[in-house]
């Protein structure tokens, strides 16, 4: 066979893709953007569910019709004349410009995460860390005054009670479980309402649509980190929040891959307040990552169905064992806050939070006693995962600040995976023979 030269090869790529957009019922403006072909349908997509959702939702296919979704590893990308160039950045031809603001890979990530969690717009970001602080600093200047439930990550803390503070914006941290402690902490200057629900360690449950009615009275604006209850448990967007984070480095990777974390929101928040914060920080996430999410968040239903499973299941072994001192798990009945949950939650957790009653000793003891649960800081994997908070999570605390959040030297919060049941329960119970009673 004939060798191809780069013209040819160029001419037969054309045309093909030519044939393409000259399917019957495709329309080539809202269909394409060169050589991309989009086989998104709103209409269609809006009504599945969300498994169907996670395979299928805002898939784009190159002309070659790949199956899976496309890795576009480049940082930029060309125009055919200068004058489509100037278009492209005067905003009158759609398309992408810089790897930066937007590629492909990212994109049909971003559209995926919008359908699952209802939202109309997001911003895929390096890390989850990332999406918090964007979320938050990208809407408040100098003299502006946050409130924050005070049971967060370490770094959202950190984010909020120091870095904000360097640039003249205070904050207020607040028992975020009493309603009346938001509204105590409102100022004239408050901006930002920012919580997460169930809460890092201890599952705490803040009643968010209660924060929301709140914020929309003084004009503020209410952030909630989502990742405890995942997207498939809780919708802080339906409930009044009006923007939603997620570190995509726990339960949609799951499996211990990679780096990332989503913002989203309504259109006009993403353009009027996220998009130049983005635009000109540079914390977008890689194509990479996001191609490796966009294969994890496939199987996020199946995943969370069973880390779900085996977390109530342990939760009950643990509860009624004679060397735990406490049992916090949101599928519970006697859950601190039962009754929010029960509004606002379709689920349980993957995570549980337990003391044991022979303090730092008796969990490190538990910990290196297990054999299928791994020591990990990380959670929501595919693998049981169990940390000690007070000495790595949330070790830059005061000590008083960690018993004001319900973290004793005895707390210890587990990330229940998707093994065997059976496997973990035994597990569990051959290691606690072993901590010293």
């Amino acid at each position: 066979m004939a060798a191809l030269s780069r013209g040819d090869l160029a001419g037969r790529l054309a045309a093909t893709l030519n044939k393409w957009l000259k399917r019957p019922g495709r329309n080539r403006s809202a269909d394409a953007t060169g050589f991309f072909v989009s086989e998104r349908c709103k209409r269609m997509t809006t009504k599945w569910r969300p498994a169907t959702q996670l395979v299928h939702g805002g898939t784009i296919r190159s002309l070659y019709g790949e199956t899976s979704e496309a890795i576009y590893l480049t940082q930029g990308f060309v125009y055919e004349t200068a004058e489509a160039a100037e278009a492209r950045f005067k905003g009158e031809s759609e398309g992408y410009i810089y790897a930066r603001y937007g590629s492909p890979t990212n994109d049909m990530f971003e559209k995926r995460m919008c359908l699952l969690e209802g939202a109309e717009d997001a911003r895929a970001m390096a890390s989850g860390m990332a999406a918090v602080a964007a979320a938050i600093l990208c809407q408040v200047k100098a003299g502006d005054h946050i409130v924050a439930a005070r049971a967060l990550f370490g770094s959202c803390r950190w984010v909020v009670e120091t870095l904000a503070p360097k640039y003249g914006v205070e904050c207020t941290l607040v028992d975020g479980r009493d309603l009346t402690n938001w509204e105590r902490a409102v100022r004239k200057n408050t901006k930002v309402f920012f919580l997460e629900s169930p809460t890092n360690p201890t599952l705490e449950v803040i009643d968010i649509a209660g924060v929301a009615k709140l914020a929309n009275q003084v004009g503020a604006k209410v952030v909630v980190d989502n990742v405890f209850a995942t997207p498939l448990f809780q919708k802080p967007l339906e409930l009044g929040a009006h923007v939603v984070v997620y570190s995509a480095t726990k339960h949609i990777d799951g499996q211990g891959r990679c780096l990332g974390g989503v913002v989203l929101s309504d259109s006009e928040w993403i353009k009027e307040s996220l998009q130049d914060y983005f635009r000109h920080t540079g914390p977008a996430m890689s194509p990479f990552n996001a191609w490796t999410l966009l294969k994890g968040i496939e199987t996020l239903p199946l995943r969370v169905r069973q880390q779900t499973e085996n977390a109530g299941r342990i939760a009950d072994l643990l509860a009624n064992h004679p060397k735990v001192a406490r049992v916090i798990y949101p599928g519970r009945a006697d859950h601190p806050q039962a009754d929010i949950i029960a509004k606002q939650m379709t689920g349980g957790s993957t995570l549980v939070c337990l003391e044991l009653k022979g303090g730092k000793a008796a969990a490190f003891g538990l910990q290196n006693a297990l054999e299928v649960v791994k020591i990990s800081n990380n959670l929501g994997d595919a693998k049981s995962l169990i940390t000690h908070p007070g000495t790595t999570t949330h070790k830059n605390l005061t000590d008083e600040a960690r018993a004001e959040l319900g973290i004793s030297p005895g707390t210890l919060r587990l990330s229940a995976g998707i093994e065997d049941t059976d496997d973990l329960l035994e597990d569990f119970a051959q290691a606690l023979e072993k901590v010293p009673g």
